[in-house]
């Protein structure tokens, strides 16, 4: 159990770790993950999101360390994904007085999910505010950041922004604040949470981090991982970069999967190729990488080659479902390459190059090689 934690005069951490949890929506976690809550003392008790279901009691006994027999009058729900908000009928249940607040969408959501549970729900938006007593909560909609419910809440007495998904981090191997965690491990969790969650809304991101420039915060309170205080502004702008779109010319990420070599002879060619050229070049085999890997690396690549032996007429199944999951992540300007390995058709470079072309990327011309490159190739 993590326990509840203060962060600062009257704000409490009480949410759970999962250390062990091995991936989250398709995304390889190795450091697992928080269920992020918060719980705000005033003269009314204030609870800010819930936990997965199966944390409900520990999120209870957590809010209990702090309150004790007092009841909470509000809880403000930011966002309605499950691990977000599965406690909801044990905190409901609980304290049933409580009145919840939420955008339209989120109180559409929690209907669907959760039909025989009871509540009270206020919809609030843009400009809405809480009064808890000495304190005031501001309600900022960032509806796709990352479903259409979500938002963030702030709360200028103590400069802190309760962030939900955005700013996030799947990191659950014991640590709360940014601190006590190295920046380079801060930094690689960060990339690769929002290159495999947030990267197709780039621009809400962009507008959320404008609204965010025109108030005060030193402490950004999100859903997954660490508090964030002293590394906030090198995480803000990583996120400025990578919603902008940039990338690096001089970045070049190779993914492939090999029957018998001849593909990855390829891949290491064109690696051979790049580098030469004064190019940074990761290669990474799809049958020894999670290709939530991968996605965290190109995140900041200009050339995305992809390659794939021919089995039966078709790319290998690693190699089209790495496709499928990039394309739901819609990475812009990019180039691309096609390349390959094959016995008697060699349909896969055709396929991979469609699939990328669909994408939008600019595309090099492929590389179909039959059986293996010749020797004076390699």
């Amino acid at each position: 159990m993590a326990g509840a934690l203060e962060l600062k005069k009257g704000v409490y951490a009480v949410g759970a770790l999962d250390p062990d949890l091995p991936e989250f929506d398709e995304a390889l976690t190795p450091y697992g993950t928080t269920y992020n809550s918060y719980l705000v003392v005033d003269e009314q008790v204030t609870l800010i999101d819930f936990v997965r279901a199966n944390f409900a009691a520990e999120l209870l006994e957590n809010i209990a360390s702090i309150i004790g027999d007092r009841l909470i009058d509000n809880i403000i729900v930011n966002h309605c994904e499950p691990d977000h908000s599965g406690a909801l009928p044990a905190i409901v249940k609980a304290y049933p007085a409580a009145q919840l607040y939420g955008t339209a969408n989120a109180q559409k959501a929690l209907a669907a999910y959760y039909p025989d549970s009871t509540y009270t729900f206020n919809v609030v938006g843009e400009g809405d505010k809480l009064d808890t007593g000495e304190l005031t909560f501001h309600f900022i909609p960032m509806p796709m950041v990352h479903w259409p419910d979500s938002m963030s809440s702030y709360l200028p007495a103590r400069k802190i922004l309760f962030s939900n998904d955005a700013l996030g981090q799947h990191i659950g191997s014991g640590e709360r604040i940014d601190t006590e965690v190295a920046k380079e491990k801060l930094m690689d969790c960060a990339q690769n949470y929002y290159a495999n969650i947030v990267m197709p809304w780039g621009m809400q991101v962009t507008k959320l981090l404008g609204q965010v420039a025109q108030i005060e915060v030193d402490m950004v309170c999100p859903s997954h991982g660490v508090v964030l205080t002293t590394f906030l502004p090198d995480i803000i702008a990583a996120y400025a970069r990578w919603a902008s779109g940039a990338t690096d010319g001089h970045q070049v990420t190779i993914v492939y999967d090999s029957m018998w070599g001849s593909t990855a002879e390829i891949a290491e060619k064109l690696r051979e190729e790049y580098e030469a050229s004064k190019h940074h070049v990761n290669v990474f085999s799809l049958a020894d990488t999670h290709y939530s890997v991968v996605i965290g690396d190109l995140i900041e690549s200009r050339y995305i080659f992809v390659g794939s032996s021919t089995r039966y007429n078709h790319m290998l199944p690693s190699v089209a479902g790495f496709l499928s999951y990039l394309e739901g992540l819609k990475p812009k300007d990019r180039v691309g390459l096609a390349f390959g390995a094959y016995g008697w058709s060699g349909e896969s470079v055709d396929d991979i190059a469609a699939a990328l072309s669909s994408m939008g990327f600019e595309m090099k011309d492929p590389i179909k090689v039959q059986w293996r490159m010749a020797p004076e190739h390699n």
